[in-house]
């Protein structure tokens, strides 16, 4: 007799979350380490939950006109250095090459961390009018910034993204299109991850490097702390004019037209895992898992198991549902283990009694939860089941955000919240200077993360300096 194979097991996250989150993304099969630090292998259950946001943020921006383009890995130095509050920001990040084989090269290539400048080139080149406006371009890559701190999915010196950019006639137009792009990764995150946002901007200080604007989605976490889940960057006409693109207008003027970018990336993953997992391991939403119904025999080795969950295995997938089934000779108890580990939503059991009774049992992922269905009803009951599973994810999720969030009315009180809390968002008034935000951070421990969409009036002082307060605040530890 075979000797069965062990199932992984995990750090509980109330004795130490950091190694919970890692052994999540190792024994679930998401992710490995290579041989170069912070370059890590998407294995392929990880890529599939990838691939399916990829998908999802493909559809949306076609939907709204994007198209996709492929722009070089390497920027030549000179090209990196013409907007200089951009260059500013990524000189720690860049990794440089030098030898073109063996040959020194007379430029220095960064290999790109961001491509607005390729795109900023480009542009110059090929917009002239009105009429070439505007430009609406996505590129799905993998981008290289030299982090010196890495961990799964939180923080790849390389990672898999995608990246907007476009190009406007006028400011207005810019801006627009940075907010929609927000909202795109908003209702992602929402109604597809179960992870609920917070919208709203980021300070001067926490801005994009060379942008005007940069708007933020931020989301709670399971253990309170902030994930900031994707930004869209409003860069004003500051690219156009270092690149020197112009177009005229239909009065025949030239002017400099208006830009923007926005990013989403497979720190979204890691997001998903921190916002839901459990001590057993992943809890995914059904509409991203690779998998929303694994089919278990159990007793297979009785006549008939075997054909009638292969049976009901094609009658599910039949029915457009991601299915698939586990005939492998591990026990019934290792198989409900190690499936729960890779957060599959709904688990289908079948075994001679259910099959004589025409019933199966259904048990849930996110709850302790076991349903009998009837076999004749089973393509129509579970997706009405796994939409409640989705929805009941989100529920939970924002529950979570509600009870930690807090308000304060000084950095002493947002110390203490977040010191008797374990972490949290914090609302604040805020007078609007940099100096506060940075003694925020000092005697509190906490970064600012969004100045919210949604304004409230929680006072009429900042609660660092105690001036005039211009604007609420959010703050919170963050990944």
């Amino acid at each position: 007799m075979a000797k069965e194979k062990k199932v992984e097991q995990i750090t509980d996250m109330e004795t130490d979350f950091a190694k919970w989150y890692t052994d999540v993304c190792t024994k679930a099969e998401l992710i490995d380490y290579s041989g170069v630090k912070g370059l890590f292998i998407l294995r392929p259950y990880g890529y599939a939950i990838w691939e399916n946001i990829q998908r999802e943020l493909d559809g949306m921006f076609k939907e709204t006109r994007h198209e996709n383009v492929s722009m070089p890995l390497l920027i030549p130095e000179s090209l990196l250095q013409k907007e200089k509050d951009h260059v500013e920001g990524f000189a720690p990040e860049c990794a440089w090459v030098t030898l073109g084989g063996s040959e020194e090269l007379e430029e220095r290539l960064c290999i790109r961390p961001t491509s607005e400048t390729l795109f900023c080139d480009h542009w110059s080149n090929i917009v002239h009018s009105w009429r070439d406006l505007p430009m609406l371009y996505n590129q799905w890559c993998s981008v290289l910034r030299w982090e010196k701190t890495t961990r799964p999915f939180l923080r790849h010196r390389e990672f898999l993204w995608q990246e907007g950019h476009t190009l406007h006639a006028t400011a207005e137009e810019a801006i627009a299109e940075t907010e929609q792009q927000l909202e795109v990764y908003a209702t992602v995150c929402e109604d597809f991850l179960a992870m609920p946002v917070t919208k709203g901007l980021k300070t001067d200080k926490e801005k994009f490097a060379g942008a005007e604007r940069t708007y933020t989605i931020e989301c709670m976490m399971h253990d309170r702390k902030a994930l900031q889940n994707g930004t869209s960057h409003y860069f004003g006409d500051g690219f156009a004019r270092a690149f020197d693109i112009q177009f005229s207008d239909k009065e025949n003027k030239l002017q400099y037209p208006h830009q923007t970018s926005w990013g989403f990336t497979t720190r979204t993953i890691g997001g998903v895992i921190m916002t839901h997992g459990d001590n057993s391991g992943l809890v995914l939403p059904p509409r991203v898992a690779p998998y929303q119904v694994v089919v278990i025999p159990v007793a297979a080795h009785r006549p008939g198991v075997t054909e009638k969950a292969a049976e009901l295995l094609a009658s599910i997938k039949a029915a457009g549902i991601r299915a698939k089934a586990d005939f492998s000779d591990n026990s019934p108890g290792w198989k409900f283990a190690e499936h729960e580990m890779k957060g599959i939503p709904l688990r289908i059991e079948v075994g001679p009694r259910d099959i004589e009774a025409g019933v199966c049992v259904a048990a849930r992922r996110d709850m302790s939860e076991k349903i009998t269905i009837s076999l004749d009803s089973l393509t129509d009951t579970i997706p009405v089941l796994l939409e409640t599973i989705q929805k009941d994810m989100l529920a939970k999720a924002r529950e979570n955000l509600r009870a930690h969030t807090y308000i304060a009315s000084s950095a002493e009180e947002t110390k203490q919240i977040v010191e008797e809390q374990g972490g949290g968002f914090i609302k604040t008034m805020w007078c609007g200077e940099e100096g506060c935000e940075e003694e925020m951070k000092e005697k509190a421990g906490v970064s600012s993360r969004c100045i919210p969409f949604e304004q409230e009036t929680l006072g009429e002082v900042c609660a660092v300096c105690g001036k005039p307060a211009k604007k609420m605040i959010i703050w919170g530890v963050a990944y």
